[in-house]
């Protein structure tokens, strides 16, 4: 760990000037109080989560533009990606969005009231029911999708390419063997 004062460097190949953020501070800070203690899951993790808490706010925005929050987009998005005819129970929802069946049917009334989605009976089963995702909810989940891609390729923009894909595939592999030793994903 790099003392105080010092700037910690990015990358081995001296291909971007010297940076310091957030989490080195708050590691330079740890290691003068507890200089025993090995802060490297801070240098992974607590940026991990200081990226995602930062960007949160674009995101939202790029959702509000489109008369959504997060959470309704996640669910028109989930019956987009399920391909034609647009259509999942919400028990299939709340297990792939990760979600409480309360928080779904909180999100599925909003959606409903405003045209995007349709809940009816399931003619496969009369006790069960499908969501369908209209016409214009198809739409807006493409045209909120797209905008959100570009927001985030922004974002992205100090990374080029070959540091982009290096990063998704050290995420992946750190997701995956976190993954592989939770819950299996429906």
């Amino acid at each position: 760990m790099k003392e105080e004062g010092e700037r910690a460097s990015y990358g081995e190949r001296g291909d971007s000037a010297s940076l310091e953020d957030h989490v080195d501070r708050r590691r330079a800070q740890w290691m003068r109080e507890l200089p025993d203690l090995d802060t490297e899951p801070m240098a992974i993790l607590g940026r991990a989560k200081r990226l995602s808490n930062l960007v949160a706010g674009s995101i939202e925005e790029t959702f509000a533009a489109f008369g959504l929050d997060r959470g309704e987009f996640d669910v028109i998005s989930t019956l987009r990606r399920a391909g034609p005819p647009y259509q999942l129970t919400p028990t299939e929802m709340y297990t792939s969005m990760m979600l409480s069946s309360g928080g779904l049917t909180h999100r599925l009334s909003r959606l409903e009231k405003t045209g995007l989605i349709r809940r009816e009976k399931s003619n496969l089963d009369g006790r069960s029911v499908v969501v369908t995702l209209l016409p214009r909810g198809i739409e807006l989940a493409e045209q909120a999708f797209r905008a959100d891609m570009a927001n985030e390729l922004l974002i992205l923009q100090p990374l080029n390419r070959e540091e982009r894909d290096l990063l998704s595939a050290l995420l992946r592999k750190l997701l995956h063997s976190i993954e592989s030793q939770s819950t299996p994903e429906v």
